[in-house]
Parts: structure tokens; C-alpha cells; sequence
């Protein structure tokens, strides 16, 4: 799990921009898709310096970029769009949280997607922007993966109402594919958890309290991702009340309001799951101190068979010459006798008493 640390930054000029992501050696390769409702063209070998020649501003433009590695491409499609040093450094600085903003007539929208690691405990973390400017969207991704494969399919098929809307309804669909990888990590959370408080039923290994640590972190940073992710929809709602910003159409503002809402529902769950792991927690010590006791019980209940015996071991251990009962012919063994008698008369006791 990657923590933020402050640094010292270097003093460079704000046209300097440096990726800080774990991707720096994938090769940036880009897609254009230019549609309308009747017409559909899409660059699969797309070139930043035909952004001026292929972009049609009576249409829908979606680039999506793959790899932020190269600086002079991330600037070119920014002089393009004519879009500011500081957001460009914000889609390049994977530390940054999620966050929305509003510049001129450009929309920002930075995205943690988040996905379990298979065969592991840990989470796999990739920033995902969007530059939103009227009938252009841009998605930025640190590297190549299937997020969005159904949307370009129901683009190329005309499935649905995504070829009927402007670029903001593409936004919502990029975001809603984003936000279901969020469903996926905690139902994959969910069922490692699961596993881990039946085992902690089954056994006593320490490991399993260190488990439940691993995992009540994870659901920590999920959350840590999803509540800027829910103040970043809720602001969208302000630009609805304000009919400033017109970039998202009226009628569309519902569905970033859904997506709101998944926030909320994501956040409950995480709430509940952690409550889930307290539980698991609280389990794990209770059946360890219900474990010691029985333990401990047992060897008061050995201790006390004994006292008495030790007792009368102790008594004729002294060695008096007026003790009679050291002149007995068949002392010893009435003595050993009595021993035993009441050896089992106190087993017999304690056991109606359920005391082991």
C-alpha cells in the first residue's frame, strides 16, 4: 500500500512536468473515436500532431491515452485544448488525490481505480483523468487495460443512448466503469474476509490477527479513495445550482448524481465491513482468553486433586517418633488407600459440579 510522504520538491519551472507513477516504461499509444448519431470514425494508431486535422467540433471527440510516460505528448494535446500547465501536472502526479475542477471552459476529473492484486492481499492503485471541453474528452490512463471495452463497443454497435449524447454523457460512462472496479476490490475483500473469520474460529496462528490488520487497511484506503471521489460528484450538483459551467447539459446532471449515490452506498459497505473486522477482531482475543481460561481451569482443577494428597504426604513426611500409625503393619497402604479414596471422592464432586 503506497503511502504519501512529503518531499522536498525540486525548483523547477511549472512547464516542467515529471510522471511520478510505476508505469515509465510503457509506450504512450493513443485512440480517437470522432461519432455522431450516424457517423462513427475511429484512429486506432492515433498521432498528436492530427489533433487539429482529425478533430471535428461538430461531433463527439473521445481520445483516450495510454501511458503518461511521454511529456512532450501530454503537452502537445494540452496546447491543443488549450488547457493549463497545472492541470497537466495534476494528471501527471499519480500522488495527487481525487479531485474535480473547474477551469475557463475546461472540467478536470481525476479517478483512483482501484482492482485486487490475484493471489495476493494487496491492491493495485492507477490514476485515470479527464479533460472535458465541450464536444472533446480526453481520458488519460497510466497504461493499457480493459475498462472501458464495452463503452467503445457500444459506440462502434450504436448500443444504448451513448451515440444520441454529448461528451459528458461519456464522461458518466467512463466514471460508472471506473467506479465499478470498486465493487469488485471490496467484493473480493468481502470474500478473503469471510475466509479469514472462519479460520479465526478453527485456529489460534497469530498470523490471522495480522491478516485482519492487512485488511482493515485496505478497506482504510478504499475509503480514503472513495470520499473525495463523492465531494468531487456532490460538487458537479453545485455546478447544476449555480448554470455556470456548460459543459454537462441539464438533463445529464442526474446521472452524475447516481454516481453519488454509488459513493454512498460504497462507503456504507466499507462501513459495514469495517464493523465486520472489529468483530473478527473482538472473536479472535474472546476465543484466545476462552482458551487460556479453559487451560487455566485445568490445571486448577490438577492443583486442587493434589493439595489434599500433598497434604498427607507432608504430614507423615515428618518422621515423629509418636506417630502410630508409622508402626502399623498395613499403615502404608491404608494410607495410600485413604489417598485414593479421596482422590476419586473429589473427582466425582467436581465433575456433578461441572467444574472441568
Amino acid at each position: 500500500m503506497r503511502k504519501i510522504k512529503y518531499k522536498k520538491g525540486r525548483k523547477v519551472q511549472p512547464s516542467l512536468l515529471e510522471y511520478t507513477g510505476r508505469h515509465k516504461d510503457t509506450i504512450t499509444e493513443m485512440q480517437l473515436f470522432v461519432y455522431d448519431t450516424n457517423d462513427l470514425t475511429e484512429y486506432n494508431d492515433f498521432k498528436v500532431s492530427q489533433c487539429e486535422k482529425y478533430f471535428d467540433d461538430s461531433k463527439i471527440n473521445w481520445l483516450n491515452v495510454h501511458g503518461l510516460n511521454d511529456v512532450e505528448i501530454i503537452k502537445t494535446i494540452g496546447d491543443c485544448l488549450h488547457v493549463d500547465n497545472f492541470m497537466l501536472g495534476d494528471i501527471m502526479n499519480t500522488t495527487k488525490r481525487t479531485k474535480l475542477e473547474e477551469h475557463h471552459d475546461i472540467l478536470f476529473f481525476n479517478i483512483k481505480s482501484l482492482l485486487p492484486i490475484e493471489n495476493s492481499d494487496a491492491i493495485n492503485v492507477e490514476q485515470i483523468s479527464f479533460l472535458l471541453k465541450h464536444n472533446m474528452l480526453v481520458s488519460f490512463q497510466e497504461k493499457r487495460s480493459d475498462f472501458f471495452a464495452h463503452i467503445r463497443e457500444r459506440i462502434r454497435t450504436h448500443s444504448g443512448i451513448v451515440r444520441d449524447k454529448k461528451a459528458d454523457y461519456l464522461l458518466y460512462l467512463l466514471l460508472d466503469a471506473v467506479m465499478e472496479n470498486f465493487y469488485v476490490t471490496i467484493e473480493a475483500e468481502e470474500d478473503k474476509v469471510e475466509d479469514l473469520i472462519n479460520l479465526s474460529k478453527t485456529s489460534t496462528n497469530p498470523q490471522i490477527l495480522e491478516q485482519i490488520e492487512k485488511h482493515r487497511d485496505n478497506y482504510n484506503f478504499l475509503k480514503r479513495s472513495i470520499v473525495p471521489l463523492r465531494d468531487s460528484l456532490y460538487s458537479i450538483k453545485s455546478m447544476k445550482d449555480d448554470n455556470v459551467f456548460n459543459a454537462i447539459e441539464h438533463d445529464n446532471y442526474s446521472f452524475f448524481e447516481r454516481l453519488h449515490q454509488k459513493c454512498l452506498e460504497l462507503l456504507e459497505q466499507i462501513e459495514y465491513d469495517l464493523i465486520t473486522l472489529d468483530s473478527a477482531s473482538n472473536f479472535y482475543f474472546s476465543s484466545q482468553n476462552h482458551k487460556m481460561n479453559e487451560v487455566m481451569k485445568t490445571l486448577t482443577v490438577v492443583s486442587v486433586f493434589f493439595m489434599p494428597l500433598t497434604f498427607i504426604v507432608g504430614v507423615y513426611g515428618m518422621n515423629f517418633d509418636n506417630m502410630p500409625e508409622l508402626h502399623w503393619k498395613y499403615g502404608y497402604f491404608i494410607i495410600l488407600g485413604c489417598m485414593i479414596v479421596l482422590l476419586i471422592g473429589m473427582m466425582i464432586y467436581f465433575k456433578k459440579k461441572k467444574w472441568y
